[in-house]
């Protein structure tokens, strides 16, 4: 390729090419140049005039003339070898290549030719310098100078490239050889038009690349570099396919080619050999230019010519194409095409047989053809049609057939999965965002209404998930009427879970694209229906995006405080007046959705406050720390998404908090709201609430948690606690007050405990909630109120471990109280804080309290601690702690002074019951059975007919909850039927109902242990286990229903033991 860019069109005109022998000897000598011959390439100076040289053509059959010759063109023939000799002489050493090509494939070689391109010394230069043509286009460039030297054989080029094979980098390089040498040399040392890279430059330059890595430690990108190019061995130099020396590395490379450029007074030398002074002005500017719209006429001419070449051979293939052809009759063709078995007679035929010439067609052909293929596709591969389906139906002209896709579209599968109905929607979406709400209300809404009551679920599914994602779609009439009823039937009538949960989320959707205010009532009756629904998930989806989208659209009606919160307060409040007891799946409804609405209510307050127009100014604010909101339900309810982003929340929480801290709320219309209205409005609710009700309480103080921490720290220090201090006045003067002691033995105790006061975990909150427990303690025992309240307040913080410690100190402050009232309470109390202690804190903490109280001066205190005893035994593994507590309890029986003591023997038999069930066997049958005999025979003996009554209706209590046990034949025989008789005689006299069912289970005692006498094996029993017979059973549970035996005893009855 390298011909194209040195040689000119112009050489000395006193060369004659005719003047050849076919001898060999004569082309030698005609090889060897004169001594005054002019060194060849002299004429390629970029100055030199064009009168000084003439274009060399030879005149061959049927060329026309070199546009210089002074004669008229020969028709004088010449032998090809003195063509190449002229060819090979004159260097055009690549058309010589071609012509020696063609030769060879006209089985014509010639030994000329042959001999030369075999020899390998014809193309290496032994200086290693480039040839002066190379040097001017590119000075000092030695990577050039090594990469012309590189050809060394035949075998070496790369004869494809030159080829007749119709390969297209072969004609760009025939085409490049056929333009001017001139304009090849300006085209190809153009920076921006470059030659492309040979295949043995690329290796020689792989070969200097991974050089230059390895050298300058880039080693995983030598080894990366080396992967890309696996099919080179980077070892070897050799293997590049050069037979010249390896050339410097890439440095040396550089720092050559940027040191040796040529100054303007070498290049002139080099180029004319004359002084660049002695060229006229006019000369160096205007030469140029002449030069090079005489470059362009050669084109032009030289492309007109080849054009008319071009239309010659054009005319003369389409005569001999024409003379080729055969004379057969229309007729004669259709009947021989006949046999080739095509048909378009069929559907498939005709569509097959007419090829869609456009888009319409296209559209018009899928229409038709997409009915008959979707059924014969796959169930589970079916999906892959929805593109198609999509688009046939967005862009097809007729109405009518845009409606059966789009009913193929959503009857596609029968019973779509996730993924597939995701699929679907996505292009639901796609298909309205590009025909507009007037289509989509035509044609996508229609497909699912017929759907709406579809046999199979996930048909419905589709359906309810399809109305939301085309909300943003819809015109607006449409989105509040059609859309909004199809839901409201969807989630009223619908028996499937997984439907009314997309119908939730839907409506949510719709909320947050309504504008409609009419449509207000019906969305607050869609929440509270939504919240209604016995399916966890229909709820969930309720609080995670239905409520935060209404609610936000209730704020920009204005609703938010004026309408919405205080509807689900006035609910609240009538549930808890309410005659026919407390509803408290209705009371976590309402609750749980003003829960949901405390985010909007802080975004409501931030962005309508004093400094919210100052917030956007702040520059350098702090950030929010992680915990200061409590976790989202969803991202609908994070404050930072309702406000507009962090940093817009950062600006306004830093803000807010200097507001409250320095100055004040007034003018503040959405906070004192909060304050003046809310606030008294939940604390008197919770004044109503029934403290037993631990489900209450809990919900209660989740809620007053989440607004506590919600509002912050400085909110709820200065706004909420005074509030609720005021109410509960906690001074040592007002113990005896009426109004103190109701209060204190209402909810407001534990709500404000454990909802309030445990907001915030530093050592001064953790104090102040300790002080309160404290107090409470104190004035509940003073004033011998319920403890109801306090218990609460316990159960509800021992259900967190975080709260053990702080409890087991308050409970410490009781020990030591002076007062036995108190000491009394304190040991009640650890009854309910061991079952949630780990066995760690009762050893070290719990059981020394309770000994501690067992060994009070007063008997009150020392009975108290028996129901804390009895659980330990009941939850507790360590053999140490068990024994401990097995022989308290066993001094209070066997303790002569507590002989007489009624209250200790009905506390002790209270909680043998209670916790005999549960308690280690081995602790049930050695302890519990034995002294429960003895308690049964002592009672037989009770002259005070009360005490003797009370006894035995607690003793039946606890042998009832005892009969489900499994217990050993002797214990059977020497213990629990001895003392179920000793029972029966005293139910004879005072409960002849309780008599009846103590002979049943005497009556199977017995019998159990005489088939055991009888040669059965030995083993454990259960009494209520072994009732044979319909009417022993029916006669056994009627009477245990009308007894009044408390419900824990009840529901232990029927419990096993394993």
């Amino acid at each position: 390729g390298g011909c194209g860019v040195i040689f000119s069109r112009t050489v000395q005109a006193d060369v004659n090419p005719f003047n050849t022998s076919d001898s060999d000897e004569e082309a030698e000598r005609r090889r060897e140049p004169s001594p005054s011959a002019e060194p060849h390439g002299a004429s390629l100076a970029p100055f030199s005039s064009q009168t000084d040289a003439e274009p060399r053509a030879l005149s061959l059959p049927g060329t026309r003339a070199s546009p210089g010759g002074d004669g008229v063109p020969t028709e004088t023939r010449v032998s090809v070898d003195a063509v190449a000799a002229q060819l090979l002489r004159d260097q055009y050493i690549l058309t010589a290549l071609e012509l020696h090509t063609e030769l060879l494939e006209a089985g014509r070689e010639l030994p000329r030719l042959r001999d030369y391109f075999s020899n390998p010394g014809n193309f290496e230069r032994q200086s290693g310098t480039p040839p002066c043509w190379l040097r001017l286009s590119f000075p000092g460039n030695t990577l050039a100078a090594n990469r012309t030297g590189s050809i060394s054989t035949l075998d070496s080029l790369d004869f494809t490239r030159y080829s007749d094979d119709g390969n297209r980098e072969s004609d760009e390089r025939v085409a490049e050889c056929e333009i001017p040498s001139q304009e090849r040399k300006n085209y190809k040392s153009s920076p921006e038009i470059q030659e492309p890279i040979r295949p043995l430059e690329k290796r020689a330059l792989n070969f200097l690349v991974n050089e230059y890595l390895l050298k300058n430690e880039y080693k995983l990108s030598s080894i990366t570099f080396s992967d890309e190019n696996d099919d080179q061995d980077f070892e070897l130099w050799d293997d590049v396919g050069l037979n010249t020396p390896k050339p410097p590395d890439l440095l040396q490379l550089y720092r050559n080619c940027g040191s040796s450029q040529l100054s303007p007074r070498e290049m002139a030398d080099v180029a004319v050999g004359m002084d660049t002074s002695d060229l006229t002005k006019d000369f160096i500017t205007q030469e140029p230019v002449q030069r090079i719209e005489t470059i362009q006429q050669e084109i032009i001419q030289e492309l007109e010519y080849q054009i008319s070449l071009l239309n010659s051979e054009k005319q003369s293939l389409a005569e001999q194409i024409t003379q080729l052809q055969r004379k057969l009759s229309p007729a004669f063709h259709q009947a021989l095409l006949s046999f080739c078995h095509t048909s378009a007679d069929s559907r498939l035929g005709s569509e097959v047989s007419c090829i869609a010439d456009s888009e319409e067609s296209v559209m018009l052909m899928l229409g038709r053809c997409l009915p008959h293929i979707v059924p014969n596709v796959l169930l589970a591969k079916r999906e892959e049609l929805i593109p198609l389906i999509l688009c046939t139906a967005c862009l097809h002209p007729e109405p009518k057939e845009r409606d059966q896709l789009l009913h193929i579209l959503f009857n596609l599968i029968k019973r779509p999965d996730d993924d597939q109905r995701q699929m679907i929607l996505t292009g639901c979406v796609a298909f309205a965002r590009h025909v507009g709400p007037t289509r989509v209300e035509a044609e996508l809404l229609p497909q699912c209404w017929e759907q709406i009551n579809h046999k199979y679920p996930e048909r419905r599914l589709l359906v309810a998930e399809s109305c939301g994602a085309l909300a943003p779609y819809l015109p607006k009439e449409i989105r509040s009427s059609l859309v909004l009823s199809m839901l409201q039937q969807m989630l009223a009538e619908d028996k499937v879970d997984l439907v009314r949960e997309a119908v939730v989320r839907s409506l949510g959707i719709i909320m947050g694209y309504i504008d409609d205010p009419d449509k207000y009532s019906q969305g607050f009756e869609l929440m509270l229906l939504s919240l209604s629904d016995l399916s966890e998930r229909v709820v969930s989806a309720t609080h995670q995006v239905f409520i935060p989208a209404f609610a936000a659209w209730t704020t920009e009606l204005g609703n938010l405080q004026s309408h919405l919160i205080p509807s689900l307060l006035t609910r609240i409040e009538r549930l808890l007046q309410g005659e026919h007891g407390l509803d408290e799946h209705k009371l976590h409804m309402f609750l749980s959705a003003l829960q949901s609405l405390i985010p909007p209510l802080f975004a409501v307050v931030l962005q309508n406050a004093p400094f919210t127009g100052r917030a956007r100014l702040a520059n350098e604010v702090t950030p929010i720390e992680v915990t200061r909101f409590p976790r989202p339900a969803s991202p609908l309810q994070d404050v930072s998404t309702l406000v507009g982003g962090r940093e817009q929340l950062a600006a306004l929480l830093h803000l807010y908090e200097h507001q409250l801290q320095h100055e004040g709320t007034a003018g503040w219309d959405r906070l004192l709201w909060v304050v003046n209205q809310l606030l008294p409005r939940l604390i008197e609710i919770v004044g109503g609430i029934n403290v037993s009700s631990s489900t209450c309480v809990h919900e209660f103080s989740r809620f007053f948690w989440r607004l506590c921490r919600t509002f912050g720290k400085t909110f709820t220090n200065t706004k909420v606690k005074p509030q609720f201090q005021e109410i509960l006045r906690l001074s040592e003067e007002n113990v005896d007050a009426t109004a103190g002691n109701g209060v204190l033995t209402k909810a407001t105790v534990p709500i404000y405990a454990t909802g309030v006061l445990t907001c915030y975990n530093q050592e001064e909150d953790r104090k102040l909630l300790i002080a309160f427990l404290e107090d409470v303690m104190t004035t509940l025992s003073l004033s011998h109120a319920p403890l109801d309240s306090l218990k609460a307040s316990f159960v509800e913080l021992g259900a967190n471990p975080a709260y053990h410690e702080l409890l087991l100190t308050v409970l410490w402050f009781g020990v030591v109280h002076t007062s036995a009232l108190v000491r009394c309470t304190a040991a009640r109390m650890f009854e309910l804080l061991v079952k949630g202690v780990n066995e760690t804190l009762v050893a070290q903490r719990v059981v020394p309290a309770l000994i501690t109280l067992s060994s009070d001066p007063e008997i009150s205190v020392r009975i108290s601690t028996i129901p804390a005893f009895g659980t330990i035994m009941e939850t507790v593994t360590q053999r140490e702690l068990l024994e401990r507590v097995k022989m308290q309890l066993a001094s209070f029986l066997e303790d002569p002074q507590y002989q007489d003591q009624h209250s200790l023997h009905m506390e002790i038999i209270k909680t043998f019951g209670r916790v005999g069930p549960n308690a280690e066997p081995r602790f049930r049958d050695e302890f519990v059975l034995p002294h429960l005999h003895k308690l049964a025979m002592v009672n037989n003996m009770q002259t005070v007919e009360q005490k003797r009554m009370d006894v035995a209706s607690q003793l039946f209590e606890a042998y009832s909850a005892l009969s489900c046990c499994f217990i050993s034949e002797e214990v059977m025989l020497n213990h629990f039927l001895p003392g179920l008789r000793c029972l029966r005689s005293d139910m004879e006299h005072l409960s002849p109902e309780h008599e009846v069912i103590l002979s049943s289970m005497v009556k199977e005692c017995e019998l159990k242990v005489e088939s055991r006498a009888m040669g059965e094996p030995p083993g454990s029993m259960s009494i209520a286990a072994s009732l044979v017979g319909e009417d022993a059973k029916t006669k056994f549970l009627s009477k245990m229903g009308q007894l009044t035996t408390s419900g824990a005893m009840l529901a232990n009855v029927f419990q096993r033991k394993k």
